[in-house]
């Protein structure tokens, strides 16, 4: 150790010496005119897909969000890309949902939703009336990481974001918000304490009124990162937001401190519903009563870096097909029993899911490396 501390210190001095005697002579600038730039890095940030939506009327309109590379559009089917929010002051994106009523309308939440040591923060919500041409921003800034934002089909100002909250400390900043006005207003309708935020937020497709929430406890720390806690759990609400039963092991959720917690409704059968739980030890969840009940369906390769991705998506048409996104991306066509792998081929680490409702052939996936149609 005492040999390797001299040798770097002569190094150290070598280096400064060598720079002085460079620097005193005069470099002839014509020498680098045939030399073009190259980037250096860092690379393989910006690529990472977090959010997807699609205009139902015109699958050829794309809208996909990046964990710190903003919002980007498409009109022709994925073949050319344009970014529409670079002139905000949020680059990394959480969430978005387009109004499928009036698809010039989009709503962003900023603020990756995946809590890595690469996670870049947000400041609130933004909306488009334009179809991204212009934004107007909407509050909630102080919540750093929104990861759902979904939209009230029946009533398009009626609108619940999922914020997460910030990993690196504790905030009241953090629940499910809803607003009733198109966003002029917010209240904070789900909160269960400032370590604890959104791991997935959904709507059941019959009923609007109807939403399910995975609460997470979870920090990140320059050294560490902890997932699950008391905090962390399923909470279920039938009178849009305004109050939530939470789920326990009596109802089939697994005891103990839990932590992230995926979920998905069937929309071709609602009572269908799917949960992916960290827990002691991972497994995939199933009620067949719309959330009411749970049971456990597998814990064979469900999960792996649940902190990172814990996503699961049901097929439109079939609510036996689930996709499970992790490192790969698996599918099941026995209602989670067992999996294949679907994806081998592409970037992993995925985060994005998006299926046509009308066609479940066409599937839209966003990675760590980016977009795949």
């Amino acid at each position: 150790m005492i040999r390797n501390s001299i040798f770097r210190k002569i190094l150290f001095l070598f280096s400064i010496i060598s720079s002085l005697n460079i620097l005193a002579q005069k470099i002839d600038m014509e020498l680098f005119k045939s030399i073009k730039p190259r980037s250096i890095g860092p690379a393989g940030m910006s690529g990472r897909i977090t959010a997807i939506d699609v205009v139902q009327k015109n699958t050829d309109i794309i809208y996909v969000g990046s964990a710190s590379g903003g919002l980007w559009k498409s009109t022709s089917g994925g073949v050319a890309w344009e970014p529409i929010f670079d002139d905000q002051p949020a680059a990394s994106i959480g969430a978005l949902a387009m109004d499928q009523n009036v698809p010039d309308i989009i709503w962003v939440g900023t603020g990756e939703g995946n809590p890595r040591n690469t996670q870049t923060s947000g400041n609130g919500v933004y909306k488009s009336l334009d179809g991204g041409k212009t934004w107007k921003f909407l509050g909630l800034e102080k919540t750093r990481n929104i990861h759902r934002v979904i939209i009230d089909p029946t009533n398009s100002n009626t609108v619940y974001v999922g914020a997460q909250g910030s990993a690196w400390g504790e905030s009241t900043e953090r629940g499910v918000f809803k607003t009733t006005d198109g966003g002029k207003t917010w209240r904070k309708v789900l909160f269960v304490d400032n370590k604890t935020g959104i791991a997935d937020l959904v709507m059941d497709p019959s009923n609007p009124n109807k939403l399910i929430a995975a609460m997470w406890q979870f920090r990140r720390w320059p050294w560490d990162f902890k997932s699950g806690g008391p905090g962390s759990g399923i909470y279920i609400s039938f009178d849009g937001g305004e109050s939530w039963q939470k789920k326990s092991d009596k109802d089939g959720i697994p005891k103990g401190d839990l932590g992230r917690i995926g979920l998905a409704f069937a929309k071709n059968n609602s009572n269908v519903v799917y949960a992916l739980i960290e827990a002691k030890k991972n497994g995939l969840y199933k009620s067949n009563d719309g959330g009411f009940t749970w049971a456990l369906v597998t814990e064979e390769n469900v999960s792996n870096r649940p902190f990172y991705y814990h996503e699961i998506y049901v097929d439109p048409e079939n609510e036996n097909r689930v996709y499970n996104l992790f490192s790969s991306v698996t599918v099941s066509e026995d209602g989670g029993k067992t999996f294949r792998s679907l994806i081998n081929d592409i970037h992993p680490d995925h985060h994005a899911w998006w299926v046509n409702p009308k066609d479940g052939n066409y599937i839209i996936d966003g990675n760590d490396g980016g977009l795949a149609i």
